[in-house]
C-alpha cells in the first residue's frame, strides 16, 4: 500500500445521540469510496463499523471502530463513536485524535440530548466541527426548523454548505451552496448534477446569502468584497470555509439520508477540500501542559489511545502517529513504564478487517499487536522523553457486587477482569476487604451488563451481580464498667481468667488499651491476650460490623496460679466486650462523603428535592466552571443512598447532569435504617 503523506490525512470523530445514524453515515462513506462492496445495514447485523458480537445483537455501537478510506487521494480515518452515555469512555478516546468532528443529528428528532453532550465533548476538545443533518428524506424532516434550531442552540458560527433539494413537493436531492448545483442520486450513491429547481429558488438565495456571510467573515478582504457586491470567488469560498474551519468561525452544516447515501458524495468532496488535517493545530499538548511542535519529519513519536483484549489476536494497541514516520520493526521506548517495544508489525483497520503496511506517516492512525508494556495514555518515541496529555474519563460510580457463577469462573475471573481494565478506563474494580464482595464501577446498568457479556463471550467466564454491601461501623456512646470471667473446670487441668474493664468511646480509629492493674491481680504477661481479645471481638458489634473508636482500661481482674492462661484471659476480654455492647448504647455509623452535582440551572429545585429524599444535606452552590447555563450543587449524602445515583441523575436530567462523590468519613445512621439493618443481620444470624 502506497505511504500517505501528512497534508492528505483525515481523521475525524462520527458524533451524535444514539440512533441519529453515524454508523449508517459510516458504512455510506466506506462503501462510496470502495472500502467494501456492499452497504451494511445496522438491521441485518453486516456492517464493518459494528462487528462485535454484543453490537450486532444489541443493534448499536458499544465501542469506537476504526474506518479507513480513500476519497480523491485523501485518505480518511473515520471514528465511528458509539451516542450512548454508559461508552462515553470510548468517545473521550476518538476525541484525542481526532482532529475535527461531524455531529450527526437526526432530521426528525432535531437537537436531542445527544446532540448537545457531542457538542461539548467536541468543544473542550477544542475540535472543528460540522453537523450532517440525516434523513432528510423522512416526509416528518424538517431540514429548516432543525437548521435553525442548531443556529439558535450553538450560535452565529452555523451555516449550510448543504441543503435539500425539492422538486415536484418532495426531496429528490441536494444543493451545494458553494458550486450552486444540484445533485440527485441514484440507488447506488452516485450523484448527477441538474439545475437547482424553481421551488428551490428561494432557499437557495436563503442560504447562500448565509454561507457567504460567514465566508466573508473570515477575513477582510472577503468582507469588503461582501459588502460592495463583488462576487465571492469558487476557490476564495473554499479556502474560507477551510480556514473558517480550522479556527471555529465556520460550523457547517451537511444533509442527507446516509441509508440511501444521498449527500454522502458531497460532504466526502468538502472533507477533502476543506477539513483540517493532523498539522493544523501545529502544536500538540504534553503531559506537564506545555506544548510540542509537530514536526511530520522529525523524530517518530505516538500516543497509544485505545486498547482491545483480543482472546486471539492478543493485546491490541491503536494509535496515533504524533510526529515523524513511524516504520515497521522499529524500537520506541515508552516514556511512562521506561520499557523498549519493537513494533513488529503494522496495520490499518476497517471494522475488524487488518491491512499491514510498512509504515505510517505524521498523522496518521494504525494498531500494533501485542506491546506487552504499553497500555492506553502511554507515549513511544525514538529518542526523546516526552509524554502526551493523557485522556480525562470520566469517573465510575454506578456499584455492583460480582460473583462468580462457578468455582471455575472464580479461578479465572481475576485475570480476565485484569484485561477488560486495560481495554476500559471507566471501569474500576476493587476487592473490598470490610464488606468481602469484589466490586465493579461502571457508567451505567449497560456498562455492567456488557462487560459481563465480554467476560463470558471472550474469557469463558460467567458472573452474577448483586447488590453491594455498605461497610457499616459500629460505636458505643457512653461509657460502662464491666467484668468478664472465663471458667471452666472439667477434671485435671482448668481454664480461668477474669476482668474488669472501663469501656469509652474514644477519638483513634481502632482500639485504644491501657492498663490500671495495681497490685498484680492480672499478671503482665496476660495483658497483651486481653488486648488480642478485645481486638478480635471488635470485628463484630452488635449488627455484624467492626467497631471503631473504642477505648477499654484493665484496671482490676484475678488469676488461678494452674488454671489461667491466655486462652483463658482472651475469652475473658471477649466477654466483658458483649456485656459492654448490651450497656454502651452503640449506634450504627455509615460511610458518608462530599457529592458535587453539575446540572442545568433549570433543574437545581428537582435536584435538591431529590436530595432530600437521600438523607443528602445541600451545603451551598457555584455556577458550573467551563459550562453555561449549569450549576454545581456542594452537598453532603450517605453512600447508601447513591448506589444507583448515577442511573436517577440521567434519567432527571436526560443524561446532562454529572455528579463526583467522595467518602470524607462515617456519620450515625438514623434510628429507623439502623433498626431494620440490626433485625436483618439478627435474622440473617438466627
Amino acid at each position: 500500500m502506497a505511504v500517505v503523506d501528512t497534508k492528505q490525512i483525515r481523521n475525524i470523530a462520527l458524533l451524535g445521540h444514539g440512533g441519529a445514524g453515524k454508523t449508517s453515515l459510516a458504512e455510506a462513506m466506506i462503501y462510496l469510496t470502495g472500502g467494501t462492496d456492499r452497504l451494511g445495514k445496522i438491521a441485518d447485523g453486516n456492517t464493518v463499523s459494528d462487528y462485535d458480537a454484543e453490537e450486532v445483537k444489541r443493534g448499536f455501537s458499544l465501542s469506537t471502530s476504526l474506518l479507513n478510506m480513500t476519497w480523491k487521494d485523501v485518505k480518511i480515518n473515520l471514528l465511528d463513536t458509539p451516542g450512548y452515555l454508559d461508552f462515553v469512555g470510548e468517545t473521550c478516546q476518538a476525541l484525542r485524535v481526532a482532529d475535527s468532528a461531524i455531529i450527526v443529528v437526526d432530521g426528525k428528532a432535531g437537537i436531542e440530548v445527544g446532540t448537545e453532550l457531542a457538542w461539548n465533548y467536541a468543544d473542550a476538545a477544542k475540535l472543528p466541527r460540522a453537523f450532517f443533518i440525516n434523513k432528510f428524506d423522512d416526509n416528518e424532516a424538517r431540514f429548516a426548523r432543525v437548521l435553525d434550531s442548531l443556529h439558535e442552540t450553538f450560535g452565529k458560527h452555523i451555516c449550510p454548505l448543504t441543503i435539500p433539494m425539492v422538486k415536484d413537493g418532495e426531496v429528490k436531492g441536494c444543493i451545494d451552496l458553494i458550486d450552486e448545483s444540484a445533485h440527485v442520486f441514484d440507488a447506488n450513491g452516485r450523484h448527477f448534477v441538474e439545475i437547482i429547481p424553481e421551488e428551490s429558488a428561494e432557499a437557495v438565495t436563503k442560504y447562500r446569502d448565509m454561507l457567504m456571510e460567514a465566508v466573508a467573515s473570515t477575513s477582510e478582504d472577503l468582507m469588503m468584497k461582501y459588502f460592495e457586491g463583488e462576487e465571492i470567488t469558487h476557490m476564495e469560498a473554499i479556502n474560507a470555509v477551510h480556514e473558517g474551519i480550522i479556527h471555529g468561525d465556520i460550523v457547517p452544516v451537511f444533509c442527507g439520508a446516509a441509508t440511501k447515501l444521498w449527500g454522502v458524495w458531497t460532504m466526502l468532496d468538502k472533507i477533502t477540500e476543506s477539513f483540517p488535517r493532523h498539522t493544523a493545530k501545529k502544536e500538540e499538548t504534553l503531559a506537564d501542559g506545555s506544548k510540542s511542535e509537530i514536526v511530520p519529519e522529525g523524530a517518530p513519536s505516538l500516543f497509544v489511545f485505545k486498547t482491545v483484549a483480543d482472546p486471539f489476536v492478543g493485546k491490541m494497541s491503536f494509535f496515533k502517529v504524533m510526529n515523524g514516520t513511524v516504520k515497521r520493526d522499529i524500537i520506541m521506548t515508552n516514556n511512562i513504564s521506561g520499557e523498549s517495544e519493537k513494533l513488529a508489525h503494522i496495520y490499518i483497520l476497517n471494522g475488524k478487517k487488518q491491512t499491514e503496511v510498512d509504515e505510517l506517516a505524521c498523522g496518521d492512525i494504525g494498531m500494533v499487536a501485542k506491546l506487552a508494556n504499553t497500555n492506553t495514555n502511554d507515549t513511544l518515541t525514538w529518542n526523546k522523553d516526552m509524554a502526551y496529555a493523557p485522556i480525562s474519563y470520566p469517573k465510575a460510580y454506578f456499584t455492583k457486587a460480582m460473583i462468580p457463577a462457578s468455582a471455575k469462573d472464580e479461578g479465572k475471573i481475576s485475570q480476565s477482569i485484569a484485561k477488560m481494565l486495560e481495554e476500559d478506563r471507566t471501569l474500576r474494580f476493587e476487592n473490598n476487604a470490610e464488606t468481602k464482595q469484589m466490586l465493579i464501577y461502571g457508567l451505567g446498568d449497560m456498562h455492567l451488563a456488557v462487560l459481563a457479556a465480554k467476560l463470558k463471550n471472550r474469557f469463558g467466564v460467567a458472573v452474577n451481580y448483586d447488590v453491594p454491601k455498605i461497610a457499616y461501623r459500629e460505636r458505643i456512646t457512653k461509657p460502662v464498667d464491666v467484668e468478664g470471667k472465663h471458667k471452666k473446670q472439667n477434671g485435671g487441668s482448668g481454664q480461668y481468667g477474669h476482668v474488669k474493664i472501663r469501656f469509652a468511646p474514644a477519638e483513634d480509629e481502632g482500639l485504644t488499651f491501657t492498663v490500671s492493674v495495681v497490685g498484680g491481680t492480672v499478671p503482665k504477661n496476660f495483658y497483651p491476650a486481653v488486648e488480642k481479645g478485645l481486638q478480635d471481638a471488635m470485628l463484630k458489634g452488635v449488627a455484624g460490623f467492626p467497631l471503631v473508636q473504642l477505648a477499654a482500661d484493665l484496671y482490676d481482674g484475678s488469676y488461678h496460679d494452674v488454671d489461667s492462661d491466655e486462652i483463658s484471659f482472651k475469652t475473658a476480654a471477649s466477654i466483658a466486650y458483649k456485656k459492654c455492647l448490651e450497656l454502651a448504647a452503640p449506634v450504627l455509623l455509615e460511610p458518608v462523603g462530599d457529592l458535587d452535582i453539575t446540572i442545568p440551572d433549570s433543574l437545581v429545585g428537582d435536584v435538591m428535592g431529590d436530595l432530600n429524599k437521600r438523607r443528602g444535606a445541600v451545603m451551598g452552590m457555584d455556577p458550573a466552571e467551563n459550562k453555561k447555563g449549569y450549576t454545581t450543587v456542594h452537598a453532603v449524602a450517605p453512600q447508601a443512598e447513591l448506589s444507583e445515583y448515577p442511573i436517577i441523575l440521567r434519567a432527571m436530567s436526560q443524561g446532562r447532569g454529572s455528579f463526583d462523590f467522595d467518602v470524607t468519613g462515617y456519620d450515625i445512621v438514623p434510628g429507623n435504617i439502623s433498626a431494620k439493618i440490626v433485625e436483618n443481620y439478627k435474622k440473617a444470624n438466627a
